[in-house]
């Protein structure tokens, strides 16, 4: 038989060390019984971390030949019978022409590939010293069950990745099935009536034929994602997860609900303020009140929309910014898109509400200077002050730290923490403002007031 592992388009072996974690995204990780980073029967290790997804089936759920079970679940997934025989598995990549794994197998063997995200495999099983394969197979998504698991219960991961759900069930013509935190699942599942959403505990019901996982995958990571995000965008590592290419991996807001009638007859500004991390807030001691003055003094209501109205920890607390009016509250996102679509523009964070804002077809005014711009959609009004420490959301050589509220990788503790949007000027958010098409200035307010006098 052909000698694959020498083979001069092979790689290097894929065969999965199950013993060692994957890095898993925020928030903390949930139990799952049916753990795919482990081995059918085989334990975690005592203080290991568990997987926050939901449970895929143990045992590969497709039929080879004499015994052998095989899927897509996590990467390819091949589990040998215990019968005494020795065979000679190989998995490839069909678009590429590379040999991922050649080798002899033993008796009862479970073998996975190290890379989880998008590849089409080709699989081929040999009797050992026999030429002719027993078993070949090609991965084809058309009409089969996938499952693409968006596990975080983070509103702009999940509404950045979700698009590219959609695109890749449009490319691959599969029954597609959307793991997704069920109070965001609420804001798109009737806009996408081929995509089945599911809850992370009802995910045992199934046993689809694939799955990828959605993550922020740090420390350089390419196994779960095929380039680090920090790179392309907290969004679009989502197409390159699940293998879009091209126009595919443009941005694309989701569809929202937008027909809710207007509730709010004046004009006005939604703003989001609150966030989950200190680098995220806009730092700049005056940025907000100086900001929500020249609104209302421009005839705007200005609404602050924040879940919290009141965030923080320890000695550090973020609050409603002066002068805003509290619309702050845990309530579902379907009305905040219903107050956002209405509104003249939105003004926001990179955070989960601007986002939402995205899909609400709505101008947004972002500020960010921990985050490079291409990490979020594009937006003509994105500020950032590039004359100061910037970006180091997006630095390869740093990793964020979800328990350190105020983490500052580059200035914590120096009186250079958080310069990034503390050097974001009033001045400068409102002369963008002021590009904004849509915003209407206390003159035009006077004018619109007098001809309708003369009417």
């Amino acid at each position: 038989m052909p000698d694959f592992t020498i083979a001069a388009q092979s790689a290097p072996s894929a065969l999965r060390d199950i013993s060692v974690n994957a890095v898993q995204p925020e928030p903390a990780p949930r139990k799952s019984t049916g753990d795919p980073d482990l081995a059918p029967g085989q334990k975690r290790p005592a203080g290991a971390q568990k997987s926050i997804y939901g449970e895929i089936p143990q045992i590969p759920v497709l039929d080879a030949v004499e015994g052998i079970k095989f899927d897509f679940n996590h990467g390819i997934r091949i589990l040998f019978p215990q019968n005494n025989k020795i065979y000679h598995v190989t998995f490839l990549d069909i678009d590429t022409g590379v040999i991922l794994y050649s080798s002899d197998t033993k008796p009862g063997a479970f073998i996975t590939s190290v890379k989880k995200f998008y590849i089409r495999f080709r699989l081929l099983i040999h009797e050992k010293g026999k030429e002719k394969p027993i078993f070949e197979h090609d991965m084809d998504l058309k009409d089969k069950e996938v499952m693409v698991q968006l596990p975080v219960g983070t509103i702009g991961d999940s509404i950045g990745w979700f698009s590219y759900v959609e695109r890749f069930q449009k490319k691959h013509g599969c029954k597609l099935i959307c793991v997704m935190t069920p109070w965001i699942a609420t804001l798109v599942k009737d806009q996408y009536p081929d995509i089945t959403f599911i809850a992370s505990e009802d995910t045992v019901k199934y046993k689809p034929y694939a799955s990828y996982y959605m993550g922020l995958f740090f420390r350089g990571d390419v196994d779960n994602q095929p380039i680090d995000f920090r790179y392309i965008g907290l969004h679009r590592t989502a197409g390159y997860i699940l293998g879009l290419d091209g126009d595919d991996l443009n941005d694309l807001p989701p569809r929202f609900n937008l027909s809710a009638p207007r509730k709010i007859k004046e004009k006005y500004v939604c703003i989001a303020a609150q966030s989950s991390s200190q680098a995220k807030y806009w730092n700049n001691p005056f940025g907000w009140m100086a900001v929500v003055k020249f609104l209302k003094d421009n005839g705007y209501r200005v609404l602050c929309i924040d879940k919290e109205k009141v965030h923080g920890i320890g000695l550090h607390w973020n609050y409603i910014p002066y002068g805003a009016e509290d619309f702050t509250g845990d309530i579902p996102l379907q009305e905040r898109v219903n107050l956002i679509k209405d509104a003249d523009f939105f003004i926001g964070l990179s955070s989960g509400l601007s986002w939402v804002a995205w899909g609400c077809k709505v101008p947004i005014v972002m500020i960010s200077g921990f985050t490079h711009p291409t990490n979020e959609f594009h937006t003509p009004y994105r500020i950032i002050n590039y004359h100061t420490c910037h970006s180091c959301w997006n630095d390869m050589r740093e990793n964020f730290d979800h328990f350190d509220f105020l983490w500052c990788p580059r200035h914590k503790g120096d009186d250079r923490q958080f310069e990034c949007t503390r050097m974001i000027s009033p001045e400068q958010v409102i002369a963008t403002i002021k590009k904004i098409p849509t915003f209407r200035p206390a003159e035009e307010k006077k004018t619109e007031e007098k001809k309708a006098e003369k009417k």
